[in-house]
């Protein structure tokens, strides 16, 4: 399944994300396991793609993440859990879209690395501005949180994420993805 992912995304105090779980109290938390892939020689970094295989109770699924003018593509295959389990011990990706995606935007390797794991308790909620997402992510020694959310017009969704902030007392702070936030943490190792 490929679909065009459109996030608008901030940073938050542990305050602020405190005060968010109080109207997400209703959702049940979801743990994810993300364990992020590339190459030895960092080549999907270097073509600004990022790739995961996301892990759930029941379920996973590999996704390959392209950047576009306004979001990212993303290219998503759905796995159980002892198939992604068996590919991220040996390192290792199961044919498919993203492996031919891969070979469209020029990375034809066959050595993968698993450069970690960042755990997500994610709390997501359909919204009438559009899918939110509330995020604690906790990687090497380091705990973050992060309100998230899809939309399928930028500049609607920017207005009403602004808006949502403001009526939250939200200070915006600029929110790196994930992965960027995981490799700088992983450098200071």
């Amino acid at each position: 399944m490929k679909h065009l992912e459109i996030e608008l995304k901030t940073l938050l105090k542990k305050e602020e994300y405190d005060h968010l779980k109080e109207q997400f109290s209703h959702i049940q938390p979801v743990l994810q396991k993300n364990y992020y892939i590339d190459t030895p020689d960092f080549q999907l970094r270097e073509k600004k793609v990022a790739m995961r295989i996301r892990t759930f109770s029941d379920w996973a699924e590999l996704t390959l993440k392209v950047p576009q003018t306004i979001g990212n593509m993303e290219y998503n295959q759905k796995m159980t859990l002892p198939e992604a389990e068996y590919y991220l011990e040996k390192q290792i990706l199961p044919q498919g879209m993203v492996l031919e995606k891969l070979t469209e935007i020029g990375i034809e390797s066959h050595d993968w690395l698993i450069l970690g794991c960042l755990e997500t308790i994610r709390y997501e909620m359909e919204t009438s501005i559009g899918l939110m997402a509330l995020d604690e992510s906790h990687y090497f020694d380091h705990t973050d949180y992060e309100l998230e959310l899809e939309v399928t017009n930028h500049e609607k969704g920017k207005a009403d994420f602004q808006r949502f902030l403001h009526e939250n007392h939200i200070t915006y702070q600029k929110a790196p993805s994930k992965l960027i936030r995981f490799i700088k943490s992983m450098k200071k190792c």
